[in-house]
């Protein structure tokens, strides 16, 4: 992993906000380096002070005050302080990267698995705190520690650090060219793991799907194949820190022997006295475990420049403009929408969606979108919503071009009710104010009532602050679509875009939505997608699609005279009889 990737920027971005506690961290794992440095000295005065017969009370005393005293305090303080930092690092990489995927164009998103996402909100981040505590800051204490006993050394005995820095260099070539396979091991490492995720999280989202299919073993068996490979690209990433670790190790054993047969000589012939001798052993064994530290460091900065990477892959993607949203008026009015020759393609293989789309919603009232599966209808709302940009042609909302609207407000006159009427985990409370948090208690009751869910809320047993558990699931089908409806209800919408809203509704339910949309049309424009052509056969007007194509618009007796698709759907619901 280069730095042309902009994993080393991103790094370093993480850590700007955190140049104090860097610092002083610094500055005290560098003392407690100073405290380490200083332990050699003092054990060559004691094996001088030795020799002279003298004794050695005061070097011993002075050994013991500057390890436990200094070198101890400030280590266990500045490794504290790393940790905090590191904690923080990963709080605003999270913060960050959730931000982030929130404001994803909704076509990104579409394209990403939300086990992979999570993963990389989640282990991705965490890899960052082992980067900027044992990658980044412990390494530079122990290159500092490292350089500090090659000076220490040099002043001792020239020759015997020619030997050891010839082995390391040696040592350090091999451990050199191990270093890359590790980055490309822990990036596949780190793709494994959000592969493994994405899969676990197909299974979940349909987990009654897949008990009620026995499809249980095989589900267990791709998930347990996506572990299977974050094993196994987990142990190549340990094979090669293994390597490099034993490199390192194995360095440390070679230089010991080399300057210990060295030095001997050369204690032997007269050159080098015992205590330097001793002093420099101490220094070289020092060097173990810097030189370790450095090796364990690089290693792990290879995992955290993987994640960053991943990192900077949801940070590249392009985004939705963020801007404050207005109050939207309460006296603003219904909004009229036209499409004029609108054509757009999802652009994944799939073909063209709209083709030359043109109609015209008036304000107020309720117009229909009807047509067979595939035709267009979702897509309308889509690029309503802004989800996604059309490619060609003119779409307005009140006579104002959507891609003028700053897309906070738009949204803020608009009321959508997916197809799926998702409910979040949480209280029903939670869930009606998800789009309009400030709600008064009086527009709540009024949306309840409109939307008959009273008597929901009188028979849950804590009422609007129930839990609904994950995705609604204390609900029935009906009862999550008109709590979606009355959450788009409750921000006083302009626009309300219904999406198959009675597709989970029982007979006696839709009867009731009918006569809900009639009552909220006479103050908001209703545009309603439907299969089902009893909840719109009342609407004001009708608009037949096909193929991503605009082929008829009236009403419900208009069409069944003049579009052969519009009777033949009415036909098939018993609302029109065959001509004979």
């Amino acid at each position: 992993m280069s730095g042309a990737d902009g994993s080393w920027p991103l790094l370093l971005g993480y850590l700007r906000p955190h140049r104090g506690p860097l610092a002083l961290g610094a500055a005290l794992t560098l003392l407690s380096s100073l405290a380490g440095l200083a332990m050699p000295l003092l054990a060559k005065t004691a094996v001088e002070t030795f020799a002279a017969q003298r004794s050695p009370a005061g070097p011993l005393l002075a050994l013991t005050m500057a390890v436990l005293a200094a070198g101890a305090l400030a280590g266990a303080l500045g490794r504290y302080v790393l940790e905090r930092m590191g904690e923080g690092i990963v709080y605003h990489a999270r913060r960050g990267l959730v931000e982030r995927m929130l404001r994803l164009r909704v076509s990104e998103v579409d394209r990403l698995k939300p086990g992979d996402l999570l993963s990389r909100v989640t282990s991705d981040t965490t890899l960052l705190r082992a980067v900027f505590t044992n990658g980044i800051i412990e390494s530079a204490g122990a290159l500092f520690t490292l350089v500090g006993a090659i000076v220490m050394m040099a002043v001792m005995d020239g020759f015997l650090l020619l030997v050891t820095v010839g082995v390391l260099v040696t040592v350090g070539g091999l451990v050199g060219t191990v270093m890359p396979r590790i980055r490309r091991a822990s990036v596949q490492a780190q793709e494994s793991v959000g592969e493994m995720g994405a899969a676990l999280d197909r299974v979940l989202q349909a987990f009654r799907t897949v008990k009620a299919g026995g499809a249980e073993h095989r589900e267990i068996a791709t998930v347990v194949g996506a572990a299977r490979r974050a094993r196994d690209r987990g142990v190549a990433v340990a094979w090669w820190t293994s390597v490099a670790g034993t490199a390192s190790w194995g360095a440390a054993q070679l230089t010991f022997v080399a300057v210990l047969g060295a030095g001997g000589a050369r204690v032997a012939s007269g050159t080098l006295q015992v205590s330097s001798l001793v002093a420099f052993l101490l220094y070289l064994f020092y060097l173990v475990a810097p030189i370790a530290q450095l090796i364990q460091g690089t290693t792990r900065l290879q995992g955290g420049l993987a994640a960053a990477r991943r990192i900077r892959e949801i940070e590249d993607l392009p985004a939705e403009e963020s801007t404050p949203r207005r109050p939207v008026r309460q006296d603003a009015g219904a909004a009229g929408v036209t499409f004029e020759n609108v054509a757009f393609g999802y652009g994944d293989g799939r073909p063209p969606a709209h083709h030359d789309v043109s109609f015209t919603v008036p304000a107020g009232g309720v117009t229909a979108l009807v047509g067979p599966s595939g035709a267009g209808k979702s897509t309308v709302f889509a690029l309503l919503e802004r989800f996604h940009e059309q490619q060609a042609g003119t779409i307005t909302v009140d006579g104002r071009d959507i891609r003028h609207w700053p897309l906070a407000d738009l949204r803020a006159a608009l009321g959508y009710v997916e197809q799926d009427a998702p409910v979040l985990d949480g209280t029903l409370r939670d869930n009606l104010l998800l789009a309009a948090p400030h709600a008064s208690d009086e527009a709540v009751a009024r949306v309840l009532g409109l939307t008959r869910l009273r008597e929901l809320v009188a028979r849950l047993p804590a009422g609007l602050d129930s839990q609904v558990g994950h995705r609604g699931v204390m609900l029935s089908g009906g009862e999550r679509q008109r709590v979606a409806i009355a959450r788009a209800l409750l921000r006083r919408p302009r626009l309300l875009l219904l999406d198959e809203a009675t597709s989970q509704l029982d007979a006696v339910n839709e009867l009731l939505l009918r006569e809900v949309i009639a009552e909220v049309s006479a103050r908001t424009t209703v545009l309603v997608i439907a299969h089902r052509l009893s909840t719109v056969a009342g609407a004001d007007r009708i608009v037949v699609m096909e193929g991503g194509r605009v082929r008829a618009t009236g009403t419900h007796a208009g069409l069944l005279g003049t579009d052969d698709l519009y009777r033949e759907l009415a036909i098939t619901q018993f609302l029109a009889v065959r001509p004979a």
